[in-house]
């Protein structure tokens, strides 16, 4: 992997939850090709595996382990064998995260007569899939950093980063569940960032604008592969009139891992996003 800077992290052990993913995956290639020894998590432990065979085929160090940020006792116990096999934790990415179609409306705006339209308005929104949404982006998020950060304490250098989104600023239609969620991991981290500044360790965060991976593709392209209408809007609200590409995150992600360069930065939320936070539109 081509890194857009060096810094070393031979001997840390980083923790990637979500690493099964496209852009945790990528975070985890990252941070290999610095010398960590990463430890993979995902709910699916084919995907993570896959990232993981990548890693080692360029001469990293890196594990995949099935886990469900959701179960505490789950999360223990990767966190045991991750010591075992790696050793303590230095760096956490809480990558893991999504949203759920039981919690997003299907219009951009309600309208007279919605109600009995046969769609799913604002009013039908599922109560289960709202909390797997929270639970998914904010537990799955608070128990990794629970049991993995206890091995930061007592040590110098150890870094939390976790995953926002421009939905944390302002928040997108159709999509209250994943827009609140993440505004709660960007609030998260700043009080994580003050209850761990006596500790020594540093809690940032990245909020990515717009990436076209496969969690959102039917959302921003049609079958055909042609542009939906909302990948228009997208594209007009993003001043650099493109979607990011994911290796676009990793300049971002390194910067607040180094412990020269970043030293006396944390508790920010870094936006990554082509402009789309500073256009107001007009």
């Amino acid at each position: 992997m081509k890194l857009p800077f060096q810094m070393d992290l031979d001997g840390k052990v980083a923790v990637v939850t979500g690493a099964g993913g496209v852009l945790c995956g990528m975070f985890a290639q990252a941070l290999a090709a610095c010398g960590a020894k990463v430890a993979l998590l995902d709910l699916n432990l084919d995907a993570a595996n896959a990232v993981a065979s990548d890693i080692i085929e360029q001469g990293g160090v890196a594990k995949a382990y099935r886990c469900n940020v959701l179960d505490r006792a789950n999360v223990e116990a990767c966190h045991e064998e991750v010591s075992s096999d790696l050793g303590m934790c230095d760096i956490l990415i809480n990558g893991a995260g999504g949203n759920n179609p039981r919690a997003s409306t299907e219009k951009e705006y309600y309208e007279a007569g919605d109600l009995d339209a046969g769609i799913k308005t604002f009013f039908d929104l599922d109560q289960g899939g709202v909390e797997f949404v929270f639970n998914l982006n904010f537990i799955g998020t608070l128990l990794p950093t629970q049991i993995f950060s206890k091995d930061m304490l007592g040590k110098s250098g150890c870094n939390i980063l976790n995953i926002s989104s421009m939905n944390a600023y302002t928040p997108l239609t159709k999509i209250p569940a994943y827009s609140g969620a993440k505004a709660a991991i960007s609030n998260f981290t700043q009080w994580l960032a003050v209850h761990f500044s006596k500790a020594g360790i540093r809690v940032n965060a990245i909020a990515p604008g717009f990436f076209s991976t496969k969690q959102n593709k039917a959302l921003l392209w049609n079958e055909d592969g042609t542009p939906t209408a909302r990948t228009g809007k997208i594209l007009a609200a993003t001043p650099m009139g493109r979607f990011g590409e994911a290796e676009e995150l990793i300049g971002g992600l390194l910067f607040l891992l180094n412990n020269e360069a970043a030293s006396f930065i944390t508790g920010i939320v870094l936006p990554i996003d082509g402009g789309f936070s500073a256009y107001s539109g007009v």
